[in-house]
């Protein structure tokens, strides 16, 4: 009888266990078909190339990646990209990385990314052809000279007004000059970021506008004798750079989430304090 009784209830139990596993399979699948990917039990992330400091760090120089391979895990971007993978229950062997210009990213249509992770501030036009999750980083522009030269005594936004600026095309920096300092030359705006780094290395404008992080690199790495002059007051309601999908894409929603949690639990300060902790300190130019 006990023989039974003890038959009886490791049936009952391995039926429980059965019931259990089903019920969260299909628990999993729910959670699945509610954050769609473009490839199924994968995570494709796009960002731009080359992918500089302090947003990314490490791996080995190849054709495909100029500078820094982002799928290290290494600088702040990358690092929160595959915090965000972790948190929607994506390993690091299923997230791949593909190359996406920095204009291409927010531009109008189809994506062959889930979502872009590089720098791209929300703005509300560039709302109406994509789609953007929260804040991941909060940002002030900063303006980066060389040393010895006549702007690098400025100590206003009034007075950068009469000297040559550049920024890289369609960024908020390059917004950033039209609309709050307004100098009387008209800027000079390369497609690319490193474009714009060179014309300041090689002097052929008065200053840099990036972002806050960006300038600090620049002057660490891209330009010897150049200096951060100071980083701008925030904009009204603050800038921030958010990961980009294609419109209407409800992946959003699952990231969102993902973001929230990483930003209550504290991640989201541990990995700016990790990777962006030199980006302190510079003066505010008002």
């Amino acid at each position: 009888m006990k023989k039974k009784i003890l038959l009886l209830a490791s049936l009952v139990t391995a039926l429980a266990a059965v019931g259990a596993l089903a019920t969260s399979q299909h628990a999993a699948a729910r959670t699945d078909a509610s954050c769609p990917t473009v490839h199924d039990g994968q995570l494709t992330i796009g960002t731009d190339n080359p992918a500089y400091p302090p947003w990314y760090a490490g791996g080995t120089k190849s054709s495909k990646w100029k500078i820094n391979d982002p799928s290290t895990g290494k600088g702040y971007e990358s690092a929160v990209a595959y915090a965000i993978a972790a948190k929607l229950g994506y390993a690091r062997t299923k997230v791949s990385w593909t190359y996406v210009p920095f204009n291409k990213a927010f531009a109008p249509g189809s994506k062959s990314f889930d979502f872009d992770i590089n720098q791209i501030s929300y703005t509300p036009a560039r709302a109406k052809v994509v789609t953007f999750s929260k804040s991941y980083y909060d940002v002030n522009q900063a303006i980066v000279v060389n040393k010895g030269t006549k702007i690098a005594s400025v100590r206003s936004i009034a007075g950068l007004r009469s000297y040559k600026l550049g920024a890289q095309l369609g960024t908020t920096s390059y917004q950033f000059i039209k609309s709050r300092i307004k100098p009387s030359q008209t800027p000079s705006v390369p497609s690319s970021n490193a474009a714009a780094v060179l014309l300041l290395k090689n002097k052929q404008i008065d200053g840099l506008v990036v972002d806050l992080p960006t300038a600090f690199y620049v002057t660490a790495v891209q330009v010897p004798n150049s200096k951060v002059l100071g980083q701008f007051p925030a904009e009204p309601g603050g800038e921030h750079f958010g990961l980009v999908f294609q419109k209407g894409n409800s992946l959003v929603a699952c990231v969102n989430k993902a973001l929230g949690t990483l930003r209550s639990n504290g991640t989201l300060k541990q990995l700016d304090q990790q990777w962006l902790a030199k980006a302190t300190g510079a003066p505010i130019l008002k």
